[in-house]
């Protein structure tokens, strides 16, 4: 089951530790994602599979957020063929976050929650 103030506060995680992260780390967005990931495993504490699962659901939500943001924006720049071409990059935005976020946030998270888990 999602625990939503979990993924939430993963998909803000999942933002703000890459960019501090930055200046000290080359390689900051895949750490900051694992880190996120793992604050959402701990947060769920319910085993490995929920924060595998709750963490790759943060990591997802922010591909839902920028694809719609493309339809928008592409629809009201270009009208229907803006709509078409933000709708179309914002899917395929989608699966690869979604497959990015199960690989580093989903870890971090099963991580995250075996270690908390009951």
């Amino acid at each position: 089951m999602v625990k939503w103030g979990a993924v939430i506060l993963g998909f803000i995680l999942s933002i703000v530790f890459p960019y501090i992260l930055s200046p000290f780390i080359g390689h900051a967005s895949i750490l900051g994602l694992f880190l996120a990931g793992f604050v959402v495993g701990l947060m769920v504490n319910e085993g490995a599979s929920e924060g595998f699962w709750n963490a790759t659901v943060a990591g997802a939500f922010g591909g839902i957020l920028v694809a719609i943001l493309l339809t928008i924006f592409g629809t009201a720049l270009a009208g229907p063929v803006g709509f078409l071409i933000g709708a179309f990059a914002g899917g395929v935005l989608v699966l690869a976050l979604l497959i990015v976020s199960m690989l580093f946030m989903g870890i971090g998270g099963a991580i995250g929650g075996f270690l908390a888990g009951d």
